[in-house]
């Protein structure tokens, strides 16, 4: 990119180029200084066998993601909206906590410590080390500090980081998922952004990838202002599909593990309403006809997550160009949200 294009792109998205430019490489170097403090957090959860994830907005949808990857290790994880457990808590006994914030400093976490006091086996996810979070429990921290951009990206990769961290702790091989970051996938996406070009919103979904889907609605919503929203595959069956036509874009997430077959029938279906169907595909399988595919090495777990997540990131800054002309600067939101 020359930099008449670059000074030509509206400041919000420059700001979120800067911030997915960082995200491999900082996230590298979380994993590897977060290695002292998942020990700790993976003996917490050995002792414990039960995970209770709290978060907001970009946050849960991390913990929505990592949450069958530890069910898979045997732990009994929930991942729930911090401000649900606010209003109708789980108990907390006997459970390991992670809360999570990327600045550490958002009202439901600040409450929620003033309400509870935390326990001894809370730890925090973070990206600052000075924030409240930080400076209240043991807490794993990204490296590169607070994400400036408005929507999540380098966030959503770097707490995955801190993730693979723990996760190795608890006897998880991290080598797929390392080269991954290591040696990033690039991918075209002129074809899929030309499927959304006229579809008046778009739903995403996924099985085991549901988190990632979560996190790009969220994205999407952000930035396009459009109501872009994310169902579970077998929600999305219940009902939602009647909403489904040739002006919603629909766009899965399909990766090697035992729910890709599920994800499959979702697009066929999808394509048979007319949908405009995209498909994040790392399942190996072939592509379904009808859909857009983007195509990755076949891959599960987080190895899959940060293959898919910034070519997802990228469609999702590309469609809101199209939709908005100050895209990534929020009118209604701020970064950080203070309030209730």
């Amino acid at each position: 990119m020359n930099m008449t294009e670059e000074k030509s792109r509206p400041a919000g998205i420059a700001a979120i180029d800067r911030e997915m430019a960082r995200q491999h490489a900082d996230s590298l170097t979380s994993y590897e200084a977060a290695q002292p403090m998942a020990a700790k957090a993976a003996s917490s959860l050995e002792k414990t066998g039960r995970l209770l994830l709290l978060g907001m907005g970009g946050s849960h949808a991390v913990n929505r993601a990592v949450e069958p990857l530890y069910r898979t290790l045997g732990i009994d994880a929930v991942a729930l909206p911090l401000s649900e457990q606010l209003g109708q808590p789980l108990p907390t006994a006997d459970r390991t906590i992670f809360v999570t914030s990327q600045s550490g400093e958002s009202a439901e976490v600040l409450r929620w410590f003033e309400e509870t006091g935390g326990t001894e086996e809370t730890f925090g996810l973070t990206l600052e080390a000075s924030s409240f979070l930080a400076r209240t429990a043991p807490s794993l921290v990204g490296s590169g500090g607070t994400e400036l951009a408005f929507a999540a990206t380098r966030s959503l990769t770097v707490t995955f980081a801190l993730h693979l961290a723990i996760l190795a702790a608890l006897g998880e091989n991290p080598d797929a998922a390392l080269a991954v970051l290591k040696a990033p996938e690039d991918h075209d996406i002129t074809a899929a952004l030309a499927a959304l070009e006229n579809v008046a919103t778009i739903v995403t979904s996924g099985r085991r990838l549901q988190g990632v889907a979560e996190a790009l609605a969220l994205g999407l919503t952000e930035l396009s202002r459009r109501p872009c929203f994310s169902l579970e595959g077998g929600q999305l069956r219940h009902g939602p599909m009647e909403m489904l036509g040739p002006d919603i874009g629909v766009v899965l997430f399909r990766g090697l593990d035992e729910t890709a077959g599920l994800v499959t029938a979702m697009a066929v279906s999808a394509i048979e309403t007319g949908a405009r169907v995209i498909l994040f595909d790392a399942s190996g399988q072939a592509p379904v006809a009808g859909a857009v595919t983007i195509g990755f090495a076949p891959a599960t777990g987080l190895a899959a997550i940060f293959a898919m997540l910034p070519v997802a990131q990228r469609l999702m800054i590309a469609f809101a160009e199209t939709r908005v002309e100050n895209a990534g600067t929020p009118v209604r939101s701020t970064k950080i949200t203070r309030s209730e």
